[in-house]
């Protein structure tokens, strides 16, 4: 099994340990699970500066331990799409590049939370508040492109001559760690039930969520020899068949955003406190 993989198996086991040791130590409703579902898009090479540019769906989970009115234990979990296109560009130098990705994410984090206001599921006085979140999160990548009607999964054919003499780099992991930082507003709607809608931004430490890095493309006729026709063309598909235009940028890394709408209810009986 590899290191990647090792590093999600871990996160998923402290996750669950955290919503078992919630539940364990506390029986009063200061836990809470919910679902999430809105738009997710992707900040890099294809698209540099378009928020919301190419919104595809998001959808989730979330649980929440509450052990004060100001803040929270809170771990989720997301799948969504994120993909971009030179052909959609509004500039020269991106539609020549040609280049195209898609890439399912998985993602699982945990973190803080932190109310702006006091609040509690259910009070009748506290019943909304804005709020800030940071967590820690890892997730998995597996960056595609559409070539002759079907789509290609590319990190293990090396379009930047990975695995070949060609670079140094190696095969970048599909499983990469984040940095979820984000900002909502919740509402209590009855004493169970809570909504909350909240816009996240995610700092990878990757720049290949769309397989995209190297400022210059490798020389095809090497990268043929090296990797086969496939990856060639795969590497270089610019209008203008040129070797000698700019691929990407290495001295940024990616990002990928939400905005997500969600409902939570409360486990377990009342809690008769309330502690601002």
């Amino acid at each position: 099994m590899s290191k990647s993989k090792h590093y999600l198996i871990l996160f998923l086991a402290l996750g669950f340990s955290s919503f078992l040791l919630g539940q364990r130590a506390n029986n009063r409703s200061k836990s809470e699970l919910g679902i999430l579902a809105g738009g997710i898009y992707y900040i890099g090479d294809l698209n540099p500066e378009s928020h919301f540019k190419n919104t595809e769906l998001t959808y989730g989970a979330i649980y929440r331990y509450n052990p004060h009115s100001r803040t929270a234990f809170r771990s989720s979990f997301m799948y969504g799409i994120v993909k971009a296109s030179d052909t959609d560009a509004n500039n020269d130098f991106q539609r020549n590049r040609n280049l195209s990705f898609e890439s399912e994410i998985f993602e699982f984090s945990a973190g803080f939370e932190f109310n702006y206001l006091p609040y509690k599921t259910g009070h009748d006085r506290h019943r909304f508040s804005p709020y800030l979140f940071a967590e820690i999160g890892v997730f998995h990548m597996n960056p595609k492109t559409e070539f002759n009607g079907e789509l290609i999964a590319l990190q293990d054919l090396g379009t930047e001559g990975q695995g070949s003499g060609l670079s140094s780099r190696n095969f970048y992991p599909k499983v990469q760690f984040n940095i979820p930082i984000g900002l909502g507003i919740k509402a209590s709607l009855s004493k169970n039930i809570c909504f909350n809608l909240e816009y996240v931004l995610r700092k990878t430490f990757t720049d290949y969520l769309d397989d995209v890095s190297s400022y210059r493309y490798p020389n095809r006729e090497e990268l043929t020899a090296s990797s086969g026709p496939l990856v060639a063309e795969l590497s270089n598909r610019s209008l203008d068949g040129s070797s000698f235009g700019q691929r990407g940028n290495p001295s940024t890394k990616d990002w990928y955003f939400s905005l997500m709408a969600g409902l939570s209810i409360r486990l377990g009986k009342p809690d008769r406190c309330f502690h601002h």
